[in-house]
């Protein structure tokens, strides 16, 4: 096994890219090297990119701000600006793990694992942030949304990381909320989760939504039948009823030891319900 140390998103490419065997990125490592150890992949190159500038920074960018593909959970938490315009994407982050794991978790690796039930993943959808990538024919900017394939895969080509995450700056009266269902309290994956990022007018209107459910489908789902529900609202009793409708007609899970279909089906729309009034009350908040 090789270990690199680049200085460069383009140096990281270049050496995923013309690795002919099987490459990981190291950055916080909590889930490639328990895959390591435990002897499910054993890497022939393992590209560590937490030296390369500005990837374990949050910077302001557009009234938004840009987090670093290396940027730990507890870094995210104890960032104030970050914290009060996207709060639902901190409480995310801040599910993956134990305190300790949280010293090194990152929300792109949680992202790049490929797991539908990432808690990370649906709050950034929700958010509606952009994925930066660099790879061997340059950098582009991919929605978040369009980065899981499915269990375990992502869109991602070979020789491409991801190097940041844009969070866009957020109006007076928006505000978001992240739920999941786990069997224990802590250190635990979801069974079903919910994200709902929500934008209120003067009159406490609901004129923007975002409602995104995981791990009830192969990916992420983003349910705009359930957005639709909540635009023009209040959310009084019949829009979040509507909503909670939609976002069970959007289900697609498993039956699996920790949930069944029918379960997951009913906790997802209980939990879209209830994120998006903790969503409401924090834009009401901000009006």
């Amino acid at each position: 096994m090789r270990y690199e140390r680049p200085q460069t998103a383009t140096q990281a490419a270049q050496l995923l890219a013309n690795e002919p065997g099987l490459a990981r990125i190291l950055a916080g490592g909590t889930d490639v090297l328990v895959q390591m150890k435990a002897g499910m992949v054993t890497p022939d190159l393992v590209v560590d990119i937490k030296k390369i500038a500005q990837i374990g920074n949050i910077q302001s960018e557009e009234g938004g701000y840009r987090i670093g593909a290396a940027v730990s959970g507890a870094q995210l938490g104890e960032h104030a600006g970050v914290c009060a315009q996207w709060p639902g994407v901190v409480e995310a982050a801040q599910l993956i793990g134990s305190t300790q794991v949280q010293g090194r978790a990152t929300m792109v690796g949680n992202l790049c694992n490929g797991s539908p039930a990432a808690d990370s993943v649906p709050a950034l959808v929700a958010a509606n942030a952009v994925a930066r990538i660099t790879g061997p024919n340059g950098t582009r900017d991919c929605p978040v949304a369009d980065i899981p394939a499915g269990p375990g895969r992502t869109t991602l080509t070979k020789g491409e990381l991801i190097t940041s995450v844009f969070l866009p700056a957020r109006p007076q009266g928006a505000a978001d909320a992240y739920l999941r269902f786990t069997p224990r309290t802590e250190m635990d994956i979801a069974v079903a989760s919910a994200a709902v990022s929500l934008t209120l007018d003067a009159q406490g209107r609901c004129c923007e939504a975002r409602v995104v459910l995981g791990a009830v489908a192969p990916r992420v789902v983003l349910v705009a039948e359930a957005a639709a529900a909540l635009i023009g609202t209040h959310l009084e009793p019949p829009a979040l009823d509507a909503m909670v409708a939609a976002c069970r007609a959007a289900c697609a899970p498993i039956d699996d030891k920790r949930g069944t279909v029918a379960f997951r089906t009913q906790v997802a729309g209980v939990l879209a319900k209830r994120a998006a009034v903790i969503a409401q009350t924090r834009a009401g908040a901000k009006s």
